[in-house]
């Protein structure tokens, strides 16, 4: 099992900035792939960005440019820098962790990101 922790979200103003964390633990392999999904009201849930263990990004074209995805695998986390925040991207998101052998799939419990006009 693995367990993730989401911290980061809140309320902020268009065109600002937030920085979402998720800390992994429990039985973490060293081959997995992180990343951050969210889900809008009376939407699906959709990939925001992921990154694998080798450090390869992938980004939503709708948040290219404008967020950033790192991790630190000695600590196992990742987090999302978001900028230059939309209405649009008001969203609960969640961060997902896969284990791409065993297609094992935990997810957090999601944090709310609100921008406001």
């Amino acid at each position: 099992q693995v367990q993730l922790v989401e911290s980061g979200g809140g309320l902020v103003q268009v065109g600002e900035s937030l920085r979402l964390s998720c800390a992994a633990s429990g039985s973490i392999v060293s081959i997995n792939v992180m990343g951050w999904y969210r889900q809008a009201p009376g939407k699906q849930r959709e990939l925001v960005a992921i990154i694998t263990s080798g450090g390869a990004t992938n980004y939503a074209n709708s948040v290219k440019g404008r967020f950033t995805i790192s991790r630190d695998n000695a600590k196992n986390t990742v987090d999302l820098q978001m900028n230059s925040l939309k209405p649009e991207d008001t969203a609960v998101y969640y961060c997902r962790h896969e284990r791409p052998l065993s297609g094992r799939i935990y997810w957090g419990q999601g944090t709310q990101v609100t921008v406001s006009s």
